[in-house]
């Protein structure tokens, strides 16, 4: 994957039989019961409840802490402006408008992760919290539909009315993120009073775009509104929504553009991933919506090529995407300096993917889950799974602490204090990040909606994408289904599915075997199931199953080492550390006082390469106090040695989850370690 070479993960394809018109549940996150070019469908959102182990404890944590807390901030006008902006717009405060652009758009991802957990915990609380914000949006909004706060307030100001006359606003990305809300909230509660805003501003967008400038037509940056009109057609069946997401990919570099907004060339001329890293992933999870609804086979090609590249070229290890603070466009340049496509959080040249100046900033690690959820969707493809599961576990929630209430906007790959340059943003986790507070929303939604990814249907029966201690109550075409998972999961590999209750026909239980996991074994009923598991695919077994039985899976999770594809210049002669689907890293708070992570290199005896090396028994064991796992101290020490050019001593080290790094007190870190063969 990414910067992995063949040698150390292989991808292998097993597609699923055609979607012949399920109707699954319809109140999915990401609704595709209807969509007619999609393989796999999401369960409704209160089918899965985590129960024990890893999901369990954040969803906890989510519940506990990340959304009061989230919710404090953005309606708390002395630490954000966020809603009060909304409250100024309806006319039931006073002041001016503060905070940036996509200011709406926070606070409609914080609504969000408010319906997800109200789906999940039906608690009352919440849903007067949605009432009462609803009401002041509602009154916000103009009498045409058009609802941003910034210009509502400047125009009952001054009276001046600007639309979509500045490119680097966020007009239509917070309509996108409104829509998205307010899908979730009527899936949630089953009430239209946010759909009816949404639908609103939606009309609102439709008639605008078919008078606008080719100027106009171009200011819409991070194109969330793809992914929100998508869901909206899903939820309303009106198909002027889904034209005009059509339209919008259509026009994209109709006019002259920037690869800033991937809007240089029209989408189906390109061939690399580039530009912005949140708005190139927004547009691609919004394409892929256009396909499973259309079928258009030229799209879903595009798609493909712009996954290879990405995945072959452009992320890291821990699925985070975006390498680059400030880039330029790679071929939209000339020799006159005052034409250079300057571009921010930026794709770069491929292995262009820098470690202590990464910036993967937490919205584009989440806007890779969205697009390659909605990749699974329409193809049943386990290698989609695959990277949403390795974005999750690791650069998606190094963007939160373990507590839930502290945030990261970028997550480097290696960090030191020696630097000799400031970076612009902090490494340790904030409270609230003033100058950009977008990714806190996104993170405590997705944590929120994860139970959203672990199974997804088909006409065929039940894939389950990810694993964890959960209960999944659904439905099978007309019947009950339900399903009891227990795991350790990812600290242990060994899976225990028990159903619960079944469907009286024939259906097929579907189990992802992770790419990175060979020698899985199968058992129903402590009969091993003698198929082949092949690294990633999902393993099938087609039966009339019958309420109690046990299927068992054993997935292997030996210490995986490393290496990068050797064009990436900074990590050559380096490995990362990798169990299951964890990545690890080297913090200096474990290290002697007078050794840094820079004295630390990983020695192979006997030239074994990295790829065909596991650490025996790879023991481990959970801090219980503050929940970081990390390395017991018994890992055969004659692996590793301090580099010191005095002493040939071997002493072990101890590594933390990626995702934990930094949780407790400050540090240098590391992924990537120095190889001594």
């Amino acid at each position: 994957m990414n910067r992995n070479t063949s040698r150390t993960i292989v991808l292998v394809l097993m597609l699923s039989s055609a979607f012949l018109g399920t109707k699954a549940q319809d109140r999915a996150l990401v609704n595709t019961s209807q969509s007619g070019y999609a393989k796999l469908h999401g369960t409704d959102m209160d089918a899965v409840k985590w129960t024990q182990g890893f999901w369990a404890d954040r969803f906890q944590v989510c519940r506990d802490n990340m959304v009061p807390t989230l919710w404090k901030v953005y309606t708390d006008p002395e630490i954000s402006h966020s809603f009060r902006n909304f409250e100024i717009a309806a006319g039931v405060e006073t002041g001016k408008f503060k905070g940036p652009s996509f200011h709406d758009g926070d606070f409609y991802k914080t609504f969000e992760a408010v319906a997800s957990m109200y789906a999940a915990t039906k608690d009352p609380h919440l849903d007067e919290l949605m009432d009462h914000a609803i009401g002041v949006i509602a009154k916000a909004q103009r009498a045409d539909g058009y609802i941003y706060t910034k210009e509502i307030i400047l125009q009952k100001q001054n009276g001046e009315a600007r639309l979509f006359d500045n490119r680097l606003s966020f007009e239509a990305y917070n309509f996108g993120h409104l829509m998205t809300a307010a899908c979730v909230h009527y899936r949630a509660t089953g009430k239209t009073s946010l759909l009816n805003v949404a639908k609103k501003a939606a009309d609102f967008l439709i008639g605008f775009y078919a008078s606008a400038t080719p100027e106009q037509s171009r200011n819409a940056i991070c194109p969330s509104h793809y992914m929100g009109l998508s869901e909206l057609y899903r939820s309303t069946n009106d198909a002027r929504y889904l034209n005009l997401v059509k339209h919008l990919v259509a026009i994209k570099g109709a006019t002259e553009g920037t690869d800033d907004n991937q809007d240089r060339i029209p989408f189906l001329d390109q061939t690399k991933v580039m530009g912005h890293a949140v708005r190139a992933n927004y547009l691609y999870a919004g394409v892929a919506d256009v396909y499973a609804e259309t079928g258009d086979a030229a799209l879903l090609a595009k798609l493909n090529t712009m996954w290879d590249d990405l995945t072959q070229h452009k992320m890291y290890v821990t699925g985070g995407c975006g390498s680059l603070y400030d880039g330029v466009s790679p071929d939209g340049t000339s020799y006159k300096t005052d034409e250079v496509q300057k571009t921010h959080q930026a794709y770069g040249r491929d292995y262009q993917l820098p470690n202590f100046t990464a910036h993967n900033e937490t919205c584009a690690n989440i806007g890779n889950v969205l697009w390659n959820w909605r990749m699974l969707q329409i193809t049943g493809d386990a290698k989609f799974a695959d990277v949403v599961e390795l974005a999750l576990y690791n650069s998606v929630l190094s963007g939160i602490n373990l507590q839930g209430n502290k945030f990261l906007y970028t997550n480097p790959l290696a960090y030191s204090d020696a630097l000799p340059f400031q970076q612009r943003w902090s490494k340790d986790r904030q409270s609230y990040i003033s100058k950009s507070n977008c990714c806190p929303p996104n993170a405590v939604r997705t944590i929120a909606e994860v139970s959203q990814y672990a199974y997804s249907l088909s006409d065929e029966g039940v894939y389950v994408n990810l694993y964890g201690g959960n209960a999944l109550d659904t439905k099978f075409k007309k019947d009950n289904l339900k399903i009891l998972q227990t795991t350790d999961y990812p600290w242990d590999g060994k899976i225990r599915i028990q159903l619960t209750e079944v469907p009286a026909d024939p259906f097929g239980l579907f189990l992802r075997i992770p790419s990175w996991c060979t020698g899985a074994r199968l058992s129903l009923n402590g009969k091993v199931q003698s198929m082949e598991l092949a690294p990633g695919t999902y393993a099938q077994l087609m039966r009339t199953f019958k309420a109690g039985d046990v299927v068992e899976l054993d997935l292997p999770m030996p210490v995986q080492l490393i290496e990068s594809n050797p064009l990436v210049e900074e990590t050559r002669n380096q490995i990362a550390v990798k169990r299951g689907p964890v990545v690890y890293c080297l913090e200096s708070i474990d290290l002697p006082k007078d050794r840094t992570i820079f004295d630390v290199a990983i020695a192979i005896e006997n030239n074994l390469k990295p790829s065909r090396f596991s650490i025996e028994n790879s023991p481990i064991t959970v801090l219980r106090g503050d929940g970081v796992l990390v390395n017991n101290g018994n890992w055969t020490s004659k692996l590793y040695r301090p580099i010191t050019g005095k002493s040939d001593k071997r002493v072990p080290i101890q590594l933390v989850p990626y995702y934990a790094w930094g949780n407790r007190g400050h540090t240098d870190m590391s992924v990537w370690l120095a190889l001594v063969r």
